[in-house]
């Protein structure tokens, strides 16, 4: 706000005493500084500082004016940087022409919605022990009240609909402030002064429960309650979307909800009511119980206690469980009622998208509940909830990014003007960066349905219009079947730059890490289109953010059917058993019982012998299928990822053996032989060794060839600098086995921490790869 404006209407205001010679500064603070405490505090901070001024939002961040003595105003400067709420994330403090302000007092000014915006969002934030303690108190006013907030926890991102942050510009705006929460809300004093989604029981919004019988109103939770512990479904409304709700202990329960939502055997989230729960299902170290209790309250992927009460069919196949503590106060109350651990799966049917409003729960969920628990407090921007996964040596492997840590900004290691990454085509997120911020989009999904590419395009103009930044470029993948793509080619006036798949791995990896250096980056996952039209996924490139070579890679194999491979397993193990055994391959093929019908193996034969509709691929994702099907460990896919988490849950921890996989060289690329290394697991496994020894064994065997790889081409470029990216970097043995080998070689090593290693990494990836492609064009 400029000081020749039009006067700006006070909000709160306090009187300066302090005499002396006056000193003025105009500041302008960026990054996340709305909706975090931080007017408030800035408030409070002057006033100790005996200032005069005022502070206000723009939708450029919040700029501050204070005046007072020279000591006192350098002291301010600095406390507003190293005292700030721990909630908020300061860029930077820019300094502005100032104009005298010529008044006493410090005061809060009405906010500016001015021209251009640089304020960042905030994201949401779970419950705080000041809320909870008071929603647990009989004598409080919020007793039992399932949307207490303050400046310190509580619903951001997902409510707003414009910036700046204030209740107007939110889903709060319907309800109006009963006298007590407005004085709340005006004392400086109070810990919900300016908390803009503050409410209580009798100004704020309601809680019901529908089912076939009618609607509940009082006592909605306990009527929930009562449901799941009589193994029933509920669809619950909460802070991001809806959930799907089962006792966690109900065997019958589950089988249920699987039947319902189409979810065969992919892992379920259980919602605790508290560590100690946690504890009874998993095995908890100081990591794992950090991670739970954080602000952002992911579900955490904790190893299953062994006898724990979890119903296996929580996660069929799997070591480990989703835990994830309650992270608003409507998920604390229903813990008063229900049982002490529930299923909390996202509320849709499988691969749609995240159902989030009260009449899509009435008209899609109702077939997969038996009530759904509503409110009234509208979901402007829907977000699923974070998955992070712990491993050896105190790294943490995120998952999936949503909610508690969108929209919280990546600082790119460049400069650039406005650019849209559209991401890729599973694990879908969108990426909008100028100047040197990124935000990459919550957590969309596979743009495999009409819906949910419906659902990707609003959260785009979401994104776009909260920002007010238009892109002018859009950074998008090769593959031109990917409907992110053919999003990317519809638009116009912008700039197109197409971003191998791989390359935009690694090169997120560098951007989250601020690196611009030159790399050696193992991209490894189930697909991505190759700049010569095959499809690549073990990948080892010699590359910076500009631009990349395939200095490596795995031996290519056939993809049988196509897309039909990455489906059945066994296709791939049809695959590797004939790249492996060449003419021998029927041989082989008759010692496993791959299930195939006369017809389907006459067919598969034919593909194989000719490449018929079976293009190469050098995946890894492939590789970790046709060993988990030909180990007869998993051979029907119900999910992405199956064979591969199976193949990884069995193996043992202990198994130190592998098997040797040689190296070699085409037109100067670097090829690992896979082919071989199948070849030595399936002996192994015929000569009688279990399958818990065969399957590590591989893990190591793929390890040790990958870094051997990386040896190899460090002689050749002399980088050593070591970029880990892709999905494969999910599985705990091969992320950490790698990054602990290749660091005794000498390599420097990077992972992700802010992006996921998968594909909703992808769009941070596009785009810091089209801004260093910018730059190197201003350059030239």
């Amino acid at each position: 706000m400029d000081s020749s404006r039009s006067p700006a209407k006070i909000i709160s205001e306090v009187t300066n005493t302090n005499p002396g010679a006056i000193s003025q500064r105009k500041l302008r603070v960026t990054g996340i500084v709305q909706g975090v405490g931080f007017r408030p505090f800035v408030y409070r901070l002057a006033r100790d500082h005996h200032l005069a001024g005022w502070v206000c939002n723009t939708s450029r961040g919040v700029e501050i004016q204070v005046e007072g003595a020279a000591p006192a105003v350098d002291s301010f400067v600095r406390q507003l940087a190293a005292d700030a709420p721990s909630l908020a994330r300061i860029e930077a403090i820019l300094p502005l022409a100032a104009e005298p302000w010529g008044r006493e007092g410090f005061c809060i000014l009405e906010s500016q919605d001015l021209a251009a915006t640089e304020a960042l969002i905030p994201t949401d934030v779970s419950t705080c022990g000041d809320c909870f303690r008071e929603i647990m108190d009989p004598g409080d006013r919020r007793f039992h009240y399932p949307f207490t907030n303050c400046t310190n926890c509580g619903p951001r991102f997902t409510i707003i609909r414009q910036v700046p942050y204030d209740r107007p510009q939110t889903t709060m705006a319907p309800f109006a402030m009963c006298q007590e929460c407005r004085e709340e809300y005006g004392n400086p004093e109070d810990r919900r002064f300016h908390a803009e989604p503050t409410a209580c029981p009798r100004c704020g919004p309601r809680v019901w429960l529908e089912e076939e019988g009618g609607v509940i109103k009082e006592e909605a939770l306990k009527a929930a309650g009562r449901l799941l512990w009589a193994g029933k479904i509920v669809a619950v409304k909460g802070l991001g979307g809806f959930h799907l709700a089962a006792d966690a202990r109900h065997e019958e329960a589950l089988l249920t909800l699987r039947v319902r939502k189409g979810r065969v055997a992919k892992p379920f989230a259980v919602m605790v009511r508290d560590l100690k729960e946690a504890e009874l299902l998993g095995e908890m170290g100081d990591l794992e119980r950090s991670l739970l209790l954080s602000p952002e309250r992911p579900i955490v992927l904790v190893r299953r206690r062994e006898n724990g009460p979890a119903s296996l069919q929580v996660a069929p196949g799997n070591n480990y469980l989703g835990l994830m503590l309650p992270y608003t106060p409507l998920h604390l109350l229903l813990f008063e009622y229900a049982p002490p651990a529930l299923v909390m799966t996202s509320g849709n049917l499988s691969e749609e998208p995240l159902e989030f409003t009260n009449e899509g729960a009435r008209t899609r969920l109702t077939a997969l509940a038996d009530a759904l628990l509503l409110h009234n407090r509208d979901i402007q921007a829907p977000c699923d909830d974070s998955v992070v996964r712990p491993v050896a040596g105190a790294a943490v492997i995120p998952i999936r990014r949503a909610r508690g840590f969108v929209p919280r900004p990546v600082r790119l290691p460049l400069e650039t003007l406005p650019i849209l990454g559209v991401g890729a085509e599973q694990k879908n997120t969108f990426c909008l960066a100028w100047g040197r911020t990124a935000l990459l989009s919550q957590h969309i999904g596979d743009l495999d349905t009409a819906e949910t590419f419906d659902y990707y395009r609003q959260a785009i103009r979401h994104f776009a219009a909260l920002c007010r930044q238009e892109p002018l470029v859009i950074a998008h993948d090769l593959h031109p079947q990917y409907l992110s793509t053919r999003y990317a080619l519809e638009q116009e006036g912008v700039r197109l730059l197409g971003v191998q798949h791989h390359h935009a791995h690694i090169a997120a990896c560098l951007a989250e890490n601020g690196r611009l250096d030159k790399c050696l980056g193992i991209a490894l996952d189930g697909t991505g289109y190759g700049t010569d039209g095959t499809m690549w996924g073990g990948e080892i490139l010699a590359a910076d953010l500009a631009d990349f070579t395939r200095a490596g890679h795995l031996a290519p194999v056939r993809l049988p059917g196509g897309d039909a491979a990455a489906r059945d397993p066994r296709r791939m193990a049809a695959a590797f058993l004939h790249a492996a055994y060449g003419d021998g391959f029927e041989a082989a093929a008759e010692r496993l019982d791959l299930n195939f019908s006369a017809f389907e193996w006459q067919v598969l034969k034919r593909q194989l012998e000719t490449g018929l509709n079976s293009p190469l691929t050098s995946s890894t994702g492939r590789l970790f299928d046709g060993v988990a099907a030909a180990l007869g460990v998993c051979r029907v896919r119900t999910y992405e990822g199956q064979p591969a988490v199976e193949l990884e849950m069995i193996a043992s921890p202990e198994e130190e053996g592998f098997y040797p996989a040689p190296l070699r060289f085409k037109e100067q690329t670097l090829l690992l032989d896979t082919p071989a290394l199948f070849r030595e697991v399936m002996e192994d496994y015929w000569s009688g060794t279990g399958l818990t020894k065969v399957a590590a064994r591989f893990h190591n065997s793929l390890v040790r060839l990958l870094a051997a790889a990386c040896v190899r081409v460090r002689e050749q470029t002399g980088l050593e600098l070591a970029v880990l990216s892709g999905g494969v970097f999910q599985n705990a043995l091969i992320f950490s086995k790698l990054r602990q080998g290749l660091e005794e070689l000498g390599f420097e090593v990077l992972c992700h921490t802010q992006a996921p290693p998968n594909d909703g990494g992808i769009s941070l990836g596009q785009v810091a790869v089209a801004a260093a492609r910018l730059q190197k064009e201003n350059r030239d």
